[in-house]
């Protein structure tokens, strides 16, 4: 069992490295990486979480990458596939995707809302991010 004031303490041995912030998705630019699939990145200090929408007949081509994700689909379904298994996603469910691990994801007749979170933050959205910030768009 755990031990709920340990778990809720307010005591640190340690400083805050930054304020803490709240962030207003309407303000964080969509980025379409392929058509029909936008990306919304938040970026933390060690995490970045993206806010996926796949249209329908949407494909993310089967990838690898260094970084840890997580997927958590929140509106409509897509096949997810992992390693060459393939299940069908839907709202509230999961998949968790170790570094290296080939996976990619299709709709079909319908959409998809999805968010990913990355640890470390992923490299390809750090890029993204930079860019948006050099623009003065940057995610938050």
């Amino acid at each position: 069992m755990s031990n709920a004031s340990e778990h809720f303490t307010t005591t640190s041995e340690h400083q805050p490295t930054k304020p803490g912030r709240f962030v207003e998705m309407n303000l964080v630019d969509k980025v379409e990486f392929l058509p029909g699939l936008t990306f919304q990145p938040v970026l933390g200090e060690n995490m970045l979480v993206n806010f996926v929408h796949f249209e329908p007949d949407t494909e993310a081509p089967v990838h690898v990458h260094v970084e840890e994700q997580l997927v958590i689909v929140v509106d409509g379904s897509f096949d997810f596939e992992i390693d060459g298994e393939v299940r069908t996603l839907s709202k509230g469910d999961l998949a968790v995707v170790p570094p290296w691990v080939p996976h990619g994801a299709r709709t079909h007749e319908s959409s998809c809302d999805e968010i990913d979170v990355f640890n470390p933050p992923r490299t390809t959205l750090l890029n993204l991010a930079q860019t948006q910030a050099n623009e003065g768009t940057a995610p938050a």
